[in-house]
């Protein structure tokens, strides 16, 4: 490495719900830990794959739902900080890990580091709705959609509406207490739309988008860090090819591909809207009028993160770290062709789009190197865990994912 980092300040994993098999996690502290940054993490139980991990110090066993009060969570959170005993950087996993941060930095500032951000920020691009009015207001182009306020609304859409359309939970923090769908959900018709509409109750938490074709479109991600000022620090670009559920779920293969275009894009987008922070950010190419679409701006590490390293060996959580650490983050070009394959899910969601004949024409014809999720010959007690306990419960969820989707209309 041309660089080092400060051993002296920790990391600490915050994730909050019950999603043991997370490789995000586990690639992070990785990514710190074989820089010698002694790493911590929050945990479901002592036996994940994370807890595994040879560059984990600790795990903190505490069960979470992402649905409990804030004022609990930032108890919970200044007691790790307090056990940990120095300043911390925090590495958020999931949107409710990114909101609470964001909304309680003068509580936490005392034990942890993070970007300073505006706190309301967060909250709001995790929200479809907010995303969506942020993109309007700043010129970003993004798919057509409608927020409807009650079953008439629906139905009324549902008359001048083109088929097909897609469905999503209009807040990201009610996918666990009171989804209206589960997740991204393509209906295929007027009546399936009124069907599904007739369980959403009297305000209907849902977001009507746009659908995209597949046969029109390809997906691709950026993921970036920004410091002060917003200026981004670290800046990478790649293409997905398979993700599980297909279409719409989590990056089960993705290569990296140079797109200056879309760079340029995202990082206007930031400076505009005075994000600073890692950002993970999901656009799709529509061919039928050349534009880029953002569909989604996690406010946080994406699970596929690893994917992405500049010459310099900079991924964005070390860059974050390196930052926030005082230290210079070195610059570099990123490793066009790099391929990155998610092993437990990549097999179902390859053989869903070799049914559906989509593909990925910027997709390199050959990965000039492969970055796996979980394996790693220095460390392969989280690849040995994740193994034991996708066995029975991991494959029942992603049966119990496809045929949820299958039912709520074709997932998109």
């Amino acid at each position: 490495m041309p660089f080092g980092a400060d051993r002296d300040v920790p990391g600490l994993i915050v994730k909050f719900g019950d999603y043991p098999l997370h490789h995000g996690g586990v690639g992070a502290i990785r990514s710190l830990g074989r820089l010698g940054v002694p790493m911590y993490a929050i945990t479901e139980d002592p036996y994940t794959p994370a807890a595994s991990s040879r560059y984990l110090k600790r795990a903190f066993v505490w069960p979470t739902k992402g649905t409990e009060e804030a004022d609990r969570l930032v108890e919970g959170l200044l007691r790790i900080g307090s056990r940990i005993g120095r300043p911390t950087v925090l590495v958020p996993t999931d949107e409710e890990a990114a909101v609470l941060i964001a909304e309680h930095q003068d509580e936490l500032k005392g034990r942890f580091r993070f970007p300073r951000v505006a706190p309301d920020l967060p909250r709001r691009l995790a929200s479809k709705q907010g995303l969506h009015e942020l993109c309007v207001e700043h010129g970003i182009p993004s798919p057509a959609a409608a927020f409807p306020q009650s079953y008439d609304d629906i139905a009324a859409f549902a008359e001048t509406a083109r088929f097909p359309v897609v469905a999503k939970n209009r807040e990201a923090f009610v996918r666990r207490s009171r989804p209206a769908v589960n997740g991204t959900t393509r209906i295929a018709t007027r009546e399936g739309l009124l069907t599904l509409a007739r369980d959403w109750g009297e305000r209907p938490g849902v977001i009507l988008q746009e659908y995209l074709p597949r046969e029109e479109a390809e997906d691709w991600i950026v993921h970036a860090y920004f410091g002060q000022d917003s200026t981004p620090l670290a800046m990478f670009t790649g293409v997905k090819v398979r993700s599980w559920p297909p279409h719409a779920g989590m990056t089960a293969n993705a290569y990296v591909v140079d797109n200056p275009e879309l760079a340029d894009l995202a990082a206007r987008f930031i400076k505009q809207i005075g994000f600073t922070g890692i950002v993970d950010l999901d656009l799709r190419f529509d061919r039928r009028d050349g534009q880029y679409k953002l569909l989604d701006f996690n406010p946080r590490m994406g699970a596929q993160f690893r994917l992405f390293e500049n010459e310099s060996g900079v991924d964005v959580v070390r860059a974050m770290h390196l930052d926030l650490t005082g230290r210079t983050v070195p610059e570099g070009e990123q490793r066009t062709g790099h391929r990155y394959l998610v092993e437990n899910i990549d097999l179902p969601a390859l053989i869903a789009y070799r049914r559906s004949g989509y593909t990925t024409p910027h997709a390199p014809a050959k990965a000039s190197g492969t970055e796996l999720a979980w394996l790693a010959g220095d460390d392969p007690l989280p690849f040995l865990t994740m193994l034991a306990r996708l066995v029975r419960p991991g494959a029942r969820h992603l049966y119990q994912l496809w045929r949820t989707n299958r039912r709520g209309g074709t997932t998109g």
